[in-house]
């Protein structure tokens, strides 16, 4: 089964990646050229948005105003760039928003472009992918990259473009700066016991890691390039961070009783009032990882996001890989799907032009056909509400955090009633089109009810505002009982969708 694509990528078409981090936002634009990447623009600015939360899910309105300033100046440079070819993504920070869509939709506005959440896993997959394409990894090879955020910090062990195992934990260069040395203060002993409390962190996954094993270990992001440009400057490597150099930078670091008074070579002044807590983490994971050499990649998750929209704009779409995974994984009724899918996309095809539907919804829908029975595989009672919550919760490859809430929507309302909150996680801009698609899948299902290999005659569907008038064959339907009752009740149930229904026969 496949999904329909967008429209391919031409020679000369640019695309712009947007990376929402804790620390920094950074904006790569690059022009498609003979399905390569040509990056023709970078912009960054350190907004250091970790530093305004408050730990309970607030963020400060100075940290709020400085991402929206650097939001809009980003807007400005993609203003002519079609949102299709378009894509910001936010990442702990935002995820750790106690209201996120207040936030979103204050940043939208103002890059004029939507913004996506991605959780801790697929921004790990993300960054692998992006250092994977500038520093493209030797056959049969597995590395190791290890990404030190603001907020958070990724380990990700992969072969060739895929990755193998993700993790993401809370332990970033502002976010640990902050913990273990409130005030500023920096101490021995404050260094020692933060070592320990981040290392046990780390054990959670450091056994699986070293029994996997790696050829290499590549450090990405600003942090871990800032590590290896001081241990140049002090002509310890040559910039890559080692077993022997690490100590002595943190030695050099502590010489210091306070952050504001740290002196490092090849250190910048954005990065000192971060720095403490990224040596702390990366020296974390050395030992945790039993690391002797660390190379640095300039490659990060904007590379990755670049990358992973070539493949979105062709036949190399991750989210199919995913889908087709999730359905082996639960053991989800290939044919069934299959038949549902079709009709669904049959109806769509229908109402497209007059609903505002467009390839990104035909894709979406497609998806959720075939997954609309995922939660058979906990129990069939109430199966659409299980299949709800695995689809909104699980690391799904590929999607972000608001396509995964479309999708669990979508297979929460794909049967029985609408409760009133079943869209209440999604952004506005989403809700409209996310209740004209459930209305599709609601019918492609039902017609199906049967899981008969029986074709559907002709359906005929018309949308018009908010009405939705289907017509199928008089003899057909005579034929079917079941089908005719289920037909008969649905305009009550579609209501809760904002769908007037009307089921006719001819």
């Amino acid at each position: 089964m496949t999904s329909p694509t967008s429209p391919p990528l031409q020679d000369g078409d640019l695309l712009a990646a947007i990376d929402l981090g804790s620390n920094s936002f950074h904006m790569v634009v690059a022009r498609s050229m003979l399905g390569q990447l040509r990056v023709v623009d970078r912009l960054r600015e350190t907004v250091r948005m970790a530093d305004g939360l408050d730990g309970k899910g607030g963020l400060s309105a100075a940290a709020r105003q400085r991402a929206l300033d650097c939001l809009s100046r980003f807007g400005q440079r993609i203003r002519d760039i079609p949102a299709a070819r378009v894509r910001a993504l936010a990442t702990n920070t935002v995820r750790q928003l106690r209201e996120p869509q207040e936030f979103l939709a204050a940043a939208e506005a103002a890059l004029g472009k939507p913004i996506e959440v991605v959780s801790g896993r697929e921004e790990a997959r993300l960054i692998y992918l992006g250092v994977a394409h500038a520093q493209p990894p030797k056959a049969n090879q597995r590395r190791l990259v290890i990404d030190i955020g603001g907020g958070s910090t990724e380990f990700i062990i992969g072969r060739g473009f895929e990755t193998l195992e993700r993790e993401s934990l809370q332990a970033g260069c502002i976010a640990s700066t902050r913990r273990f040395f409130p005030g500023g203060k920096l101490s021995r002993k404050r260094w020692k016991e933060a070592l320990t409390e981040i290392g046990a962190e780390f054990q959670q996954f450091a056994g699986l890691y070293r029994s996997l094993g790696w050829q290499e270990a590549i450090g990405s992001s600003g942090t871990n390039k800032a590590i290896g440009e001081i241990c140049a400057a002090m002509k310890l490597t040559k910039g890559a961070v080692t077993a022997e150099a690490l100590p002595q930078v943190r030695d050099k670091l502590l010489q210091a009783d306070r952050i504001e008074d740290i002196d490092l070579p090849g250190l910048s002044s954005d990065r000192r009032p971060i720095i403490a807590g990224g040596v702390l983490v990366l020296e974390a994971a050395f030992e945790a990882l039993e690391l002797q050499r660390l190379m640095v990649s300039k490659a990060a998750m904007r590379e990755g996001i670049l990358f992973d929209m070539l493949g979105r704009g062709s036949d190399n779409d991750p989210r199919d890989l995913s889908t087709a995974a999730l359905m082996q994984r639960y053991g989800i009724d290939e044919f069934q799907a299959a038949r549902v899918e079709a009709t669904a996309m049959r109806l769509f095809e229908q109402v497209e032009q007059d609903w505002g539907l467009d390839d990104d919804d035909a894709r979406m829908l497609g998806w959720a056909a075939r997954l609309h029975e995922i939660g058979l595989a906990i129990a069939h009672s109430q199966y659409h509400v299980h299949g709800a919550y695995l689809l909104e919760h699980s690391d799904i490859e590929g999607f972000s955090r608001q396509e995964q809430q479309v999708l669990s929507a979508l297979v929460r309302t794909h049967r029985r009633g609408v409760p009133k909150n079943a869209f209440d996680a999604l952004p506005d801009r989403l809700l409209l089109s996310a209740k004209r698609k459930a209305a599709l899948l609601r019918l492609a299902v039902l017609l199906h009810r049967s899981h008969d290999n029986e074709a559907i005659p002709r359906l005929d569907l018309t949308a018009s505002g908010d009405r939705l008038d289907l017509v199928v064959s008089k003899k057909w339907i005579d034929a079917r009982p079941l089908l005719r009752s289920d037909l008969v009740g649905e305009p009550e149930d579609m209501q809760g969708l904002g769908v007037a229904f009307k089921p006719f026969v001819a």
